[in-house]
């Protein structure tokens, strides 16, 4: 009886180690992620898709720690207390290890403070405010994308060689916009002492009244114009200004507009010349590239956009710091960030120690028209560790950790 009653107990030990020792172990480490699904669908589908590229090539690998990862998506609906509110239920509800994602950048902005409060890591992938990593960077976020500043200091060389005196800006009424304004200016002024700005116009974000706009900026007879625009907003400037005939005689610098995103539905009225900043998926050969383009096509027979790479970048990015952290301790995570270098489709960055950017880079070029499709053309890679203020600037805009 004895020897009997062991071996029953003995099998239910082992029935119940099945079930709960190895089950528990080899659950997924969840990462919580939230965007603006439905504001910003033309960028954000494509980045959901590099989520999931990414997702299956590091479980396909043997996952971080041992473990599958998981990626758990919300919408935040493009709205900052909706952010935050999603993301506390990411961590509580859903049993996140940390937070990445975000699109416009007072969301950004929003969450990277509740990640300050609540000590939990997030890596911001899209919003580009300058802010996020400086005035108000804090220990626990990192960012991924080339900033609004990095942006603007690659265009501006060319608009300083240009020596153009009477500049316009438009841009959308809201911190990215603000942002990638104050920054040029700046930029500019130091290059071309003898600038004048002479009228800005900020419509509110997707609501903008494109004749009234575009007619304000030719009134004011500019010899260049400098845009943060993009989207349906950027699409219907150009169609109102190119009725009004506002970019004759005119150079235009636009950050963001030679992402496919926002340049494919242009089509043939992609106005040929502007100088952009952007993505020329078909015409990047370098192996990285390559292996991520080949990957994506195979899985969603389609095109990657700026979106897919940057979804696809954040995964690897939180992947890595898992690996390198050897733990879901956010102090160990935050350390594991702090220097961090992976590849990228756009090759190796490093998120560095000092302000928590990554030095991705950005495609530079000029838009064009090919077979009644908007291009880029005359492009070039910017390594986004040279387009970037020096480290005393940069201690003198950050608060301390």
């Amino acid at each position: 009886m004895l020897t009997r009653n062991r071996l029953l107990a003995g099998a239910a030990a082992l029935v119940a180690l099945s079930l709960g020792g190895p089950a528990i172990a080899q659950a997924p480490i969840k990462i919580g992620e939230m965007n603006s699904y439905k504001v910003f669908p033309a960028f954000l589908d494509p980045y959901k898709k590099g989520i999931e590229l990414a997702v299956e090539e590091v479980n396909a690998a043997g996952g971080v720690l041992g473990r599958k990862i998981e990626v758990v998506s919300r919408d935040d609906n493009g709205n900052p207390g909706d952010a935050v509110r999603v993301a506390e239920e990411l961590l509580s509800r859903e049993g996140a290890s940390f937070l990445i994602g975000t699109f416009p950048s007072n969301v950004g902005l929003a969450v990277a403070d509740f990640a300050k409060q609540r000590k939990v890591l997030f890596i911001a992938a899209e919003p580009l405010t300058d802010k996020i990593v400086w005035d108000q960077g804090n220990a626990y976020t990192y960012r991924l994308r080339p900033s609004t500043y990095m942006q603007t200091a690659m265009l501006v060389p060319d608009a300083a060689k240009l020596a153009k005196k009477r500049w316009a800006i438009v841009y959308p009424n809201y911190e990215y916009g603000q942002s990638a304004t104050a920054a040029f200016k700046k930029l500019l002024k130091e290059k071309q002492p003898d600038v004048e700005f002479v009228t800005e116009q900020a419509p509110p974000l997707g609501k903008i009244d494109a004749g009234a706009v575009a007619q304000a900026l030719a009134d004011a007879k500019p010899d260049a114009i400098f845009s943060s625009l993009f989207g349906p907003d950027l699409a219907k400037f150009v169609r109102e200004g190119q009725q009004r005939g506002l970019f004759k005689g005119v150079e235009v610098f636009n950050i963001l507009a030679g992402e496919p995103e926002y340049l494919d539905p242009l089509k043939e009225e992609a106005p040929d010349g502007w100088y952009v900043t952007g993505y020329p998926w078909a015409d990047i050969k370098t192996p990285e590239h390559t292996k991520f383009l080949t990957a994506y096509q195979a899985k969603f027979k389609d095109y990657p956009r700026l979106g897919s790479v940057v979804g696809y970048s954040t995964v690897i990015s939180a992947a890595e710091a898992i690996k390198k952290a050897g733990s879901l301790d956010q102090e160990k995570l935050i350390a594991a960030m702090s220097g961090l270098t992976l590849t990228t489709p756009f090759g190796v960055i490093q998120y560095r120690p000092i302000d928590h950017q990554s030095t991705m880079g950005a495609y530079v070029g000029r838009l064009g028209v090919k077979d009644g499709k908007g291009i880029m053309k005359e492009w070039r890679f910017v390594d986004g560790k040279d387009a970037l203020p020096s480290d005393a600037e940069v201690q003198k805009m950050r608060p301390k950790n």
